[in-house]
């Protein structure tokens, strides 16, 4: 039987000037997707996380290039998706010969936003048989359900919760569930049978997936109430001294764009040229805006390690340097910690708390990013983007771009020349270097579930105290 969690290429094909162009998508233990662009004889590395945000002031270098934000790419992208991706491969009848092909055609239904009657009476019926088919097409088409919010099929859905064995795609039709506003009792039925499994699995990955769920199930009933935090530690200046810590602030509700900050080793936040606190807005929202444990979700709250500045070679990515961050257990515990002797690194999840501040090391938000690591995804960086925000026109994130869970800023690249216009992401990479370089942590965190864009206003009362 396939399993979700291997290694499962999904091609998108079609012809663009007479260069063949395919898009391999590859699921890697709960990573996020990959992409690769392959003319014949080159492949660029295309994290579908490719998405943008807003605002930008910025000393642009003009002689940075992207082929892909050519208006005339970007239509015959778009063109040949919908022609061969979408249409021509959902043409076809479902059998399991060809679940590859209709994979494709959802992921690229979910890149593009792109939704109409033919599309939804293909899903309708390729949900009449999801009992049938593997793991990596079951998780793929509730995916897409999700992204669309569509919450139609919660009887088929649940079926399948019942009757799979498999806890990824156990948990994936959770989420779906409580999408659909399911009553509460039937939430303390599925958090009994997620009890009972926890108690039963071997997989470290299966245990963070529905220890993870379980959270997001209570949390769920009526009447629950988060208890409330002072988040202030996360910003001292004490707190990782010593180490560059590039903060990115988030609301709970991730269409609504957060912020970007850095500190410096000394724990000085950097100022712009006014001598203003230095931020940039930043999203952390997934296409399909699942929960961050499970595959393309969201970004995951808590801490990363920043591993230095890279270069993508994918044209969609961009060249603007982009930050390389590693979840904890995406890496060795020793890499994460930097050798620091203070962290006793044999524990299993103390050596993650013990970096964190004494009083938010019980702080349930900020072991997201262990149990996500922990469940195996992997491959979350910072970067700035070159896609047309244009795709999600309708979306109330609009215009930034959502990811497949990375931290993006956003770029404005021109149409008629394909030059770099502004660069929220340099803006970013600059500041980073300033601080003493892309040599120490990042930390995610919601601050509250507010729904509007995170501002310096709401960030200042941390720093104040």
């Amino acid at each position: 039987m396939i399993q979700v969690d291997a290694v499962l290429p999904i091609v998108i094909q079609f012809s663009n000037n007479g260069v063949n162009w395919q898009f391999h998508r590859y699921e890697n233990r709960g990573a996020p997707a990959f992409v690769y662009l392959s003319n014949m004889k080159k492949q660029f590395c295309y994290l579908v996380c490719f998405f943008i945000t807003f605002h930008c002031t910025a000393q642009i270098d003009d002689s940075l290039f992207a082929k892909q934000a050519l208006a005339e790419n970007q239509t015959r992208l778009y063109q040949n998706l919908v022609s061969n991706s979408i249409q021509k491969n959902l043409s076809q009848p479902l059998t399991g010969d060809n679940e590859e092909d209709w994979q494709s055609a959802f992921y690229a239904m979910e890149l593009i936003n792109y939704r109409t009657p033919w599309t939804e009476a293909k899903i309708s019926q390729a949900i009449d048989s999801i009992g049938r088919r593997s793991p990596a097409f079951q998780y793929a088409l509730v995916e897409l359900m999700y992204t669309w919010q569509d919450t139609t099929y919660a009887k088929s859905i649940h079926q399948l919760l019942l009757q799979t064995k498999n806890n990824k795609i156990f948990a994936i039709c959770a989420e779906y569930l409580l999408l659909c506003k399911i009553s509460p009792d039937r939430i303390l039925e599925i958090a009994q049978i997620v009890k009972n499994k926890i108690g039963a699995v071997l997989e470290k990955s299966d245990h963070a997936i529905l220890t993870s769920l379980l959270v997001r199930l209570k949390s769920s009933l009526p009447g629950f109430e988060p208890a409330e935090t002072n988040l202030q530690p996360l910003f001292d200046s004490a707190y990782l001294a010593g180490h560059v810590v590039f903060y990115s602030i988030q609301r709970k509700n991730r269409n609504y764009p957060g912020l970007a900050l850095v500190k410096d080793k000394k724990g000085k936040f950097v100022t712009d040229e006014s001598g203003d606190l230095f931020s940039v807005p930043q999203l952390a929202r997934s296409v399909s805006n699942l929960p961050g444990y499970l595959t393309n979700g969201n970004t995951p709250q808590g801490l990363y390690r920043m591993d230095g500045l890279g270069v993508s070679k994918s044209s969609f990515i961009g060249p603007t340097e982009n930050i390389q961050l590693s979840l904890p257990n995406e890496t060795s515990r020793l890499h994460f910690t930097r050798g620091d002797p203070n962290i006793d690194t044999t524990t299993d999840f103390f050596w993650y708390t013990d970096l964190l501040p004494e009083k938010l090391q019980n702080y349930q938000p900020l072991a997201e990013s262990f149990q996500a690591g922990m469940a195996g995804r992997t491959e979350i960086i910072a970067h700035g983007s070159t896609v047309d925000p244009a795709f999600y026109k309708n979306q109330l994130f609009y215009p930034f771009v959502p990811t497949q869970g990375c931290l993006t800023s956003k770029e404005v690249w021109s149409k008629l020349t394909g030059k770099r216009i502004q660069s929220d992401q340099q803006q970013l990479i600059n500041a980073v270097k300033k601080a003493g370089g892309a040599d120490g942590y990042c930390m995610v965190i919601e601050i509250d579930d507010q729904q509007r864009p995170v501002t310096v206003a709401d960030i200042l009362p941390f720093l104040k105290q």
